[in-house]
């Protein structure tokens, strides 16, 4: 049974290690390996420490999984512009509330917008423009970073509640909306709409990559059967590729044309409500 941070019988782990150099050696792995390749065991052995030493930081692989994604969410207040959104990157590859009001009211993004809703952004936003432009911004630095991190999307998924750097991504966004001129009733509507494809991804329907996809004969008798009984799916399926980085679908072109749907949507709804 692995030990808690807390517990006081816990071997003391080396100086040298801390949180932040597990995080960082986990993800390491994690883009390296997969998700797959990543225990407790061989993050140890990746540092070269006992594996008791990093029980001792992070109680068990679900909280090291939690602090992962953390870390990731956090890359997108810094990420850096690159020629495309997936340039250079490789094709595979909580605390207490007050800590989070903390980082929140510290990262927000100062905006001001006129009738236009042309916003004029205060220090650490993504530069003057159209609110539009700069939500289709952020939503692209987010992606950016998850396609650094292909493993990270899953494990958002598959989380009930956002972490501290999610949550300040989430106010960046809205503070982008409201500046914009957005209400906070159409706010709220957005971040439901655009769901993860906040942070970067498109959650699927359903599983739908390369390799759940049936191949040879048994893909030839799907794709009769359904020609025989749902035209319409075969035609579909005969039409389009599933190999996006972070999903089936979820390619580069699936992707922008999503995001470019709902903020024009967004804003003839903005623009509706002012009238």
């Amino acid at each position: 049974m692995p030990r808690r941070a807390d517990d006081r019988s816990a071997t003391r782990a080396p100086a040298r290690l801390s949180r932040e150099t597990i995080v960082a050696a986990a993800i390491d792995l994690a883009d390296r390996d997969g998700l797959a390749g990543l225990s407790m065991r061989r993050l140890a052995q990746h540092l070269g420490v006992d594996a008791m030493s990093i029980y001792y930081h992070l109680r068990d692989k679900d909280t090291l999984l939690a602090a992962m994604v953390d870390a990731v969410a956090a890359e997108i207040e810094t990420d850096v512009p690159a020629a495309g959104i997936g340039a250079d990157v490789p094709a595979a590859g909580i605390g207490a509330a007050e800590s989070v009001a903390a980082g929140v009211e510290a990262d927000a993004v100062a905006v001001e917008a006129d009738a236009d809703g042309q916003v004029d952004a205060g220090a650490g936003a993504l530069g003057p423009g159209p609110w539009t432009d700069q939500l289709r911004a952020l939503i692209t630095r987010a992606r950016r970073t998850m396609l650094r991190h292909p493993w990270a999307a899953r494990v958002l998924e598959a989380r009930d509640t956002p972490t501290p750097a999610v949550l300040r991504h989430i106010e960046r966004v809205l503070a982008v909306m409201r500046g914009g001129g957005c209400s906070v009733s159409l706010s709220h509507h957005a971040l439901h709409l655009l769901g993860s494809r906040i942070l970067g991804f498109s959650q699927d329907l359903f599983d739908d990559s390369p390799d759940t996809a049936p191949t040879g004969e048994a893909a030839a008798a799907q794709a009769a059967a359904w020609a025989e009984t749902m035209p319409h799916i075969a035609e579909l399926a005969a039409a389009v590729a599933h190999s996006g980085a972070l999903g089936g679908c979820d390619d580069e072109d699936e992707f922008a044309f999503a995001l470019d749907l709902l903020i024009e949507g967004l804003d003839r709804r903005r623009l509706a409500e002012q009238t």
